[in-house]
């Protein structure tokens, strides 16, 4: 589906963000996506969910957080990331996704962000690709560093999980309000994104049925 691509600065407390908006033609819903933690909002993954997402009638907007804007690749302290992903998904509510019913997501690092805000932002459904379930132990410590599971056991919104079969950080388990689809690669989830699209697909209209 064809789309103009429409960059815009957002403020936030911590720098201005920046906004790629794909809009469609009389949207049903929208989608914001954030990035991972090097990486950007053209990860093959995030593109192949934002095509999906315009194919079932959702404007999608892809933020870029402002650590990333100002050319750093190490992210924000959890605290600054959250403030500035609601900061800015509120902006979006007030002016270019007003009115429309609201999912949040993103891959890794960006999903976690959205799944600890989405109360905050107000969204009818979380979208996560990649979810970095359990960190790999380090050669140097004996510890496992704690399970992020907690993260997704508090989003009581319709939530999808798509998840390399081989993802170092491991798979997360289903539940009532959680989908978890296993698609064939690692964390990267490069190596079928008709997979990934398709998982979307299935899913969006599900968790954002469509209005009368």
């Amino acid at each position: 589906m064809e789309h103009a691509d429409i960059t815009v600065p957002a403020d936030t407390p911590y720098g201005p963000a920046s906004v790629h908006l794909q809009p469609v033609h009389a949207p049903r819903a929208a989608l914001v996506l954030g990035h991972g933690a090097a990486g950007g909002v053209n990860a093959p993954d995030l593109v192949a969910a934002a095509e999906a997402a315009r194919a079932e009638g959702l404007t999608v907007a892809l933020v870029e957080q402002p650590y990333r804007v100002a050319g750093r690749r190490s992210p924000a302290p959890a605290g600054q990331l959250d403030t500035a992903w609601t900061a800015v998904v509120s902006g979006l509510r007030r002016a270019a996704l007003r009115g429309l019913p609201l999912a949040v997501g993103g891959r890794s690092l960006g999903a976690r962000v959205a799944c600890r805000t989405a109360e905050a932002a107000g969204a009818v459904a979380v979208l996560c690709l990649a979810f970095p379930l359990q960190p790999p132990r380090r050669r140097a410590s004996r510890n496992e560093a704690p399970s992020r599971l907690p993260e997704l056991e508090a989003v009581t919104l319709p939530t999808l999980v798509i998840q390399g079969e081989r993802d170092r950080f491991g798979i997360p388990p289903g539940s009532r309000r959680r989908t978890v689809v296993v698609v064939p690669g690692d964390h990267g989830l490069k190596a079928d994104l008709a997979a990934v699209g398709a998982a979307v697909r299935d899913w969006l209209p599900r968790a954002i049925p469509a209005g009368p």
